[in-house]
């Protein structure tokens, strides 16, 4: 395989922050907590749970140790991909194009969110699948991917619900068209059968993990740009699921009051879409490269 292929795990990125900046995390906690106790009640714990967990849990709270360097990137990734899904809800509310074209034109907005990821920087859960490469190329432990997966699916977690929150906050859904829009993307998430779910976890994650191989291919911005565009177009505009998309798209509903809060529900949901991502991106894509070049070098 490409011996560009970023090995996106860095075992000796771990500094030695301050405690005074777990204190602030505790402090910001504590900001939204309040604020989403004006809007939804009991829903401020699905803001405010996993920024608990990301200090308590990537670091110690007794010294302040914290995995910097990663931190910011994990968090931005979730972050880029809520804004792209905004986008989306707001090209494709009310518009007359059909269903199709409409689709399409949501799903190129939904791209701005890859884009970012892979122009401006980021840790991507869905595209970090592709580490099952240099794992079985024996290049990375199977301890290292796995904790690489989960410290980035957390960090991706926090970072899709800050944005959920700031838009609630912003009062950017409070439009008839864009609440009705965002509560309707949320609730075709929520009534998905665990098949369905799955397979189109799977499906999604192919495609973006393809998006991600053929950019390596690109040596130029406008050229990564242009590989990204038609596969993420694609499994937006057929459909299918990404869990750090949902981690926005179902908790900005629930956070804005447009639907029922079903916090089990939204849990099912991305559990199950988690797992066929990681089947999609993981085992289809990265495994099947890995056998296909490891077989012609052979």
């Amino acid at each position: 395989y490409p011996e560009s292929l970023p090995i996106r795990f860095h075992s000796k990125r771990v500094y030695i922050l301050p405690t005074r900046f777990g204190y602030f995390f505790g402090f910001f906690t504590l900001l939204m907590t309040m604020a989403g106790l004006n809007y939804n009640n009991n829903m401020a714990l699905l803001l405010t749970f996993p920024m608990w967990l990301t200090v308590n849990f990537l670091g110690d709270p007794d010294n302040g140790v914290i995995i910097a360097s990663y931190l910011g990137s994990m968090l931005m990734a979730g972050a880029f991909i809520a804004l792209g899904a905004l986008f989306y809800t707001l090209v494709v509310s009310e518009s007359t194009l059909g269903a199709g074209p409409t689709r399409l034109t949501g799903g190129l907005a939904f791209s701005v969110g890859l884009v970012l990821v892979l122009i401006a920087g980021g840790e991507l859960f869905t595209g970090n699948s592709l580490m099952v490469l240099p794992w079985l190329d024996r290049k990375i432990t199977g301890r290292a991917m796995l904790r690489n997966w989960s410290l980035v699916y957390l960090g991706n977690l926090v970072g899709a619900l800050v944005i959920a929150g700031f838009v609630v906050l912003s009062g950017v859904l409070d439009t008839p068209t864009l609440s009705t829009t965002a509560a309707g993307m949320a609730k075709a998430k929520l009534v998905l059968t665990p098949t369905e779910a799955l397979f189109r976890g799977i499906l999604c994650n192919i495609l973006v993990c393809l998006a991600v191989w053929m950019s390596f291919a690109a040596h130029t911005v406008s050229g990564k740009v242009l590989v990204l565009l038609l596969p993420i177009s694609a499994f937006v505009a057929v459909g299918f699921e990404h869990s750090v998309a949902n981690m926005y798209v179902v908790p900005v509903a629930m956070l804005g009051g447009l639907i029922e809060p079903d916090l089990g529900g939204f849990l099912r949901n991305i559990a199950i879409v988690t797992i066929g991502n990681v089947i999609g991106g993981g085992a289809l894509v990265g495994a099947v490269y890995w056998s296909v070049f490891r077989t012609t070098e052979a």
